[in-house]
């Protein structure tokens, strides 16, 4: 059983190498196939910002009863690390982000020690650093048993109460749009070979 609750074994043969390659639309990606948990691990994501500002969602995973997002917040970059619906660790960069192509980074150093540790989250925009924070702690194994991961919004219960339902979503017209997000342990890491992302897009139909 426990084998089976920790995506790090459960996903043993699904998913290869440290990194994941993921595209603006997908959604509903279960823990197995991005587990995050128990270690240090990095957030890049391509994103084109409106001259209006930056706002939505750029990737959530879990619930409002504990995951994670990555999101803008009146322009500015912001993650959040809902700790079990208990607490809420916020950390939002000094500055806003520019309209235009841009590249936004989580980075996230696991305290290690055992399991549910806390850390540091680091956020960079075109590779300067904008913003850091402590996360007291985190989740061990399970975020959310029906909510995964949705990549340019967050189609569940919201992972963090600092934006509304009709706010989740970054991909409006009006919102500019995430174009595409990479994960996976610490450095951004070389990108998926293509017959990857083809696996990936068609484990969803």
């Amino acid at each position: 059983m426990f084998e089976k609750i920790n995506p790090d074994t459960a996903a043993a043969g699904v998913v290869k190498g440290k990194t994941q390659l993921l595209f603006g639309g997908m959604g509903h990606l279960s823990e197995t196939i991005l587990n995050l948990k128990n270690k240090s691990h990095s957030v890049t994501a391509a994103i084109v910002v409106p001259k209006e500002g930056a706002e939505g969602v750029i990737i959530a995973q879990g619930a409002n009863i504990g995951g994670w997002s990555l999101y803008a917040k009146n322009g500015k970059l912001k993650y959040c690390y809902n700790w079990g619906g208990f607490k809420h660790f916020v950390v939002e960069s000094a500055n806003r982000i520019p309209a235009g192509e841009h590249q936004v980074r989580m980075e996230f150093a696991y305290a290690g020690g055992g399991l549910g540790k806390g850390g540091k989250a680091t956020l960079f925009i075109d590779g300067k650093k904008v913003g850091e924070g402590d996360i007291g702690a985190t989740l061990a194994m399970i975020f959310s048993a029906d909510d995964g991961c949705d990549i340019g919004e967050d189609t569940g219960a919201p992972v963090s109460s600092d934006y509304g339902l009709a706010r989740q979503r970054f991909q409006r017209p009006d919102q500019g749009r995430a174009a595409r997000d990479r994960r996976g342990r610490r450095g951004r890491g070389p990108p998926r070979e293509p017959e990857d992302a083809i696996r990936m897009a068609m484990a969803r139909q």
